[in-house]
Formats: C-alpha cells, sequence, structure tokens
C-alpha cells in the first residue's frame, strides 16, 4: 500500500514539474499562493479600482484552523494583471512556498466554525453567506464587520443575519439568486430552504457603514441567541425563517443552484443521485425529479446562464452530466444530452463560464481543473503529422498547477477568462493549500481564423527580422 502511494505522489509530482514547465506557454497570467490553512471555498467580490496594468478587486476565503486558532471568513486584495501584460519568463517563476505578492489580506472574520461555502450576493457582493457545520446559514456584511485578530480564546465575530429553518446540519448546499435577494440552501435534512433577505438588505442600504445592521423580516424576524463556538458570552444576530421548505430528496443535498432568469425557480443535487427542479410557485414539491441523473453521489449543479435550458451536474462517478430541461429523463431515469468524462476521481465543483455560453470548467479529487466547451463535441481536429493524445471530446484545456482534490473555483465575471482555485494540497507545499489565479493564453479559446491570422503577422515580422540581421 505504501508502495501504490509512493508511485502516486510520484506521478503527481511529474505531472506538475511537466505542468510548470509549459506555463510560460500555455497561460496568459498565473499567480501562486501558499496559504497558511486548507481554504473550502474561493469567490471574487467585487471589483475596487482599475489601473493601466492591472485592476484591484476583492476576493473571498476562508481558513480551517486545527483549532489553535479561530476559523477565519477571510477577505483579501487581489491585484488582478490585465491580459498580455505579464511576461511570460515571469508567470512561471514562483515558489509553492510562498505567499504571492498579488493576494493581500484585507479583513479577517472569526467564524462560528469552519467555513464550508462562500456565496456573494449577485446584487451586492459584499454580502456574503456562508455554511458552516451547523442547521444556520450566515450572512454577513463584510465591508461593515470589523477587522479582527484570529488568536485563541477570541470571541466569534456576530453574523449580520441567521436564517433558520433547516432540522439537521447544512454544511454545502448554498446559492444566491440572481434576479432577487433570495437565498437558497440544502442539507443532511433532506430538504431544500429558500429565505428573503429583502428587508435585511434594504436596512444596510439605509444605514451605509452601520456595523450593526439589523433585519427587518416581517412576521418571522426576531432576534436569536447564538453561542459562540468558544463558551463565551451569546452573540445576537436578527434572524429570519424561512419563505418556503421543499421536500423531495432521500439523502443529503449537496449543492443548489436558482434559474438565472427566476427567483422561483431552482434546481438541487443529493446524495440520492437524482436531480430535482423546483417551482415556488406550484408548491414544495418537486416539478421534475429525475432518478439516477448519475450512477453515484451529485456533488454540484450549475444553470447556465446565457441558456436557461442547459444544466450541468458533477458526480463521484468521475463525470459531468449536461442536461436539458426540455428532456431531462427517458423511460424515467435520467437522459443528459452529454456525458463528459476527463476525470479520474469525484467531481466536486462545476461551472458555466459567464463569457462564452457553451464554456465551462470542472474541478475533481485529481488535482485537475477541466475547462469544455460542448460546441466542440463532433469538430473534427486535423493536427496534420502531430502526434496529439486522444482528449475527451469537448475538453480544450487542462489547468494541473494543483496537486491535490480542487475544492473549489470560480470565474471572474470582471475579467471573464480569469479563474481562482484553491486546492488541498498542504502536504505537498508545506503550508494549508494553495490559491492558484490565472487566465490561460487567449489563443487558446478566441476564433481559430483570428488567431492564424495574428500568427501570420508574427511570422512575417520573425521572417522580416532574419532578412534584416
Amino acid at each position: 500500500m505504501k508502495e501504490g502511494r509512493k508511485g502516486m505522489e510520484r506521478s503527481v509530482d511529474d505531472r506538475y514539474t511537466q505542468w510548470k514547465s509549459l506555463v510560460p506557454v500555455l497561460y496568459d497570467w498565473l499567480a501562486n499562493h501558499n496559504l497558511v490553512w486548507p481554504s473550502l471555498s474561493c469567490r471574487w467580490g467585487p471589483q475596487l479600482e482599475q489601473a493601466t496594468y492591472k485592476n484591484r478587486q476583492r476576493l473571498y476565503l476562508s481558513e480551517q484552523t486545527d483549532g489553535s486558532v479561530p476559523n477565519t471568513l477571510v477577505i483579501a486584495n487581489c491585484e488582478v494583471v490585465k491580459p498580455r501584460v505579464a511576461a511570460a519568463e515571469h508567470i512561471s517563476q514562483f515558489n509553492e512556498e510562498a505567499r504571492s505578492p498579488f493576494v493581500k489580506k484585507f479583513k479577517t472574520i472569526i467564524h462560528p466554525g469552519e467555513v464550508n461555502r462562500i456565496r456573494e450576493l449577485p446584487q451586492n457582493s459584499k454580502i456574503v453567506a456562508t455554511h458552516t457545520d451547523s442547521p444556520d446559514v450566515l450572512i454577513w456584511d463584510v465591508e461593515a464587520q470589523p477587522n479582527r485578530h484570529a488568536v485563541l480564546g477570541a470571541a466569534d465575530s456576530r453574523p449580520d443575519l441567521i436564517l433558520t429553518g433547516h432540522q439537521d446540519n447544512a454544511e454545502f448546499a448554498l446559492a444566491m439568486c440572481p434576479t432577487e435577494p433570495y437565498v437558497l440552501s440544502g442539507g443532511k435534512d433532506k430538504s431544500v430552504v429558500l429565505w428573503s433577505i429583502q428587508d435585511h438588505v434594504s436596512a444596510l442600504a439605509a444605514e451605509p457603514g452601520s456595523a450593526k445592521s439589523t433585519a427587518s423580516g416581517g412576521a418571522n424576524s426576531k432576534n436569536a441567541s447564538k453561542s459562540g463556538g468558544n463558551g463565551d458570552k451569546p452573540l445576537e444576530s436578527p434572524s429570519i425563517g424561512a419563505r418556503g421548505k421543499y421536500l423531495g430528496h432521500e439523502d443529503t443535498v449537496e449543492d443548489v443552484q436558482f434559474c438565472p432568469t427566476s427567483a422561483q425557480e431552482f434546481c438541487s443535487v443529493g446524495d440520492d443521485s437524482c436531480l430535482i427542479l423546483w417551482d415556488a410557485r406550484s408548491g414544495s414539491t418537486p416539478a421534475v425529479k429525475v432518478e439516477k441523473a448519475h450512477n453515484a453521489d451529485i456533488h454540484c449543479v450549475d444553470w447556465n446562464p446565457h441558456d436557461v435550458n442547459l444544466i450541468l451536474t458533477g458526480s463521484a462517478d468521475n463525470s459531468i452530466h449536461m442536461f436539458d430541461r426540455r428532456k431531462l429523463t427517458s423511460d424515467g431515469v435520467g437522459s443528459p444530452i452529454h456525458k463528459f468524462e476527463g476525470h479520474s476521481a469525484a467531481v466536486l465543483c462545476v461551472q458555466w463560464s459567464p463569457d462564452k455560453s457553451s464554456v465551462f470548467g470542472s474541478s475533481a479529487e485529481d488535482g485537475i481543473l477541466n475547462i469544455w466547451d460542448h460546441e466542440k463535441i463532433g469538430e473534427k481536429q486535423d493536427y496534420g503529422e502531430l502526434k496529439i493524445p486522444n482528449y475527451p471530446p469537448g475538453l480544450f484545456f487542462r489547468h494541473a498547477g494543483h496537486r491535490d482534490k480542487v475544492v473549489d473555483f470560480h470565474w471572474n465575471a470582471s475579467d471573464p477568462w480569469t479563474i481562482v482555485s484553491v486546492s488541498d494540497d498542504g502536504e505537498s507545499t508545506g503550508g494549508g493549500g494553495t490559491l492558484q489565479i490565472w487566465r490561460m493564453i487567449d489563443l487558446i479559446y478566441r476564433p481559430e481564423e483570428e488567431v492564424l491570422a495574428e500568427l501570420d503577422k508574427f511570422k512575417s515580422h520573425i521572417f522580416g527580422c532574419d532578412k534584416s540581421c
């Protein structure tokens, strides 16, 4: 068994060494940041500033500690270098055990329990929701929250709002609505729960900069007493109950997602291998239930923001399925319009590109983050005499910069081909894991005729230099 483990580590190291040698060729920009503690989630916040060569943007992370210091929600400032600015020889010259100069911690919030998931409110990305190992969803106004020093014994920060409604821990399934200030969650109680935080968001807008925001959530709003994780005096945070509770899963709900055009429609996936579509206008039972959407637990789901008929699911069966909601099943079981098989371990995260409707990313326990384009399926590729490995249909880029499971990633809507990804590879990096911010070279994803025209100009330039030498 030890020999097998050593062999696996060798192959991961070999893969990583090969990847690092190709960084100057494949990437327009890359920043590698060694974390002190593992982060289970990474999300882009608002863009703060635009400059000539780079933009400054908020980045939300977490610190999952061993108990020697508190767990935290981290607000960082990130310098995002603009396309075609970074020199190729510089981006590959990083030390795996060092912090990146492009990522600076701005604020620390002491979180009651470890942060399993972070989601930002699309209408106001300074409002974030977090999941921990409890039934509640916590809402934070990250700009108004005071900066805290995370030392042993420090009291937990006080959430701006607590969302109640689950009967058991809700640890991962979390989404915020693109059209209304609604929050969606799923948990071990097999339920999907919906809240509106409209009143809370309105109160924050009325009192900008107030660190003691309160929610006036109507009849179901009340003050809830929540004890801090260290047994200190209780935290007093306003709380609101659920707007709706939806039952149809037979096991833990692992992920949820809103329809991009409707706050009333959403979907969920779980350990029962089911994909369920819901419509809040027609009651609390499933609108459509897709049995056997995969052959194992389903970990993640995403709904295409450009084409609302397309839904992606990722599973412990190592595959990603793409469903068309107009024809979800065949003979009573899930009937995806395509299966993407390019991972060798459980898929943990799927996300559509904010820029191109046919492109999406997937990350997995194999340490790989794949970028796919479903429009490329069936395209004949002419490589001449080059011997190219037989890649799965639709796959056009593999990010192999992580050396263990890639637990989360997020496309940057302000800079659409820039991705932040985080992995739990602390053992191989001498830290708590690795955060990478990266952008593939644009010759890979731009239209072929555009790229060929540019390379043709470059060829003329090279030949011109040869003649003048």
